[in-house]
């Protein structure tokens, strides 16, 4: 029972790492893509000229996309 039960842990623990890796891999496209539909520079926008607003929105990109990925991990 012992063996058995470690097995199963190690194959959670192997998903959840896929799934991490997966997520992330779908939240770094997923910047890339806002930053290639944004008609400026976005890290300029935010980091130079200290643009609060679009520092709103992307940060509210991000949320979105992180429900979206935990919807599909867990569903």
């Amino acid at each position: 029972m012992g063996v058995l039960a470690v097995l199963v842990n190690v194959d959670n623990l192997l998903a959840s790492v896929v799934y991490s890796l997966v997520g992330l891999a779908v939240f770094v496209a997923g910047l890339y893509v806002f930053r290639f539909i944004m008609p400026f520079d976005v890290h300029k926008e935010i980091e130079v000229d200290q643009n609060t607003a679009l520092g709103i929105v992307m940060g509210s990109f991000i949320i979105g996309l992180a429900i979206i990925v935990a919807a599909a991990i867990s569903g």
